[in-house]
């Protein structure tokens, strides 16, 4: 299956901020998350065609992801 996938933030860093990948059927945003080699500790969201969704949650084809960094201030 084809999925699109958008990166924020520090996550661009050396790797992308908007590709289309091929993964296989049954994959969870924490395996594609695993597979682009991001610290899942540092993630703080994460939409499924612009909406929030848990870790492991299955994608299916033509799903827009999107992986965001915690956010850190105060």
């Amino acid at each position: 299956m084809k999925i699109t996938v958008r990166l924020f933030a520090f996550f661009r860093e050396g790797r992308f901020i908007e590709e289309q990948l091929e993964y296989p059927d049954r994959t969870t945003v924490a395996g594609v998350i695993n597979d682009l080699g991001i610290d899942i500790n540092a993630v703080g969201v994460t939409m499924i065609s612009s909406r929030h969704c848990p870790l492991d949650a299955e994608l299916r084809d033509g799903d827009q992801l999107g992986i965001f960094p915690m956010i850190g201030g105060g």
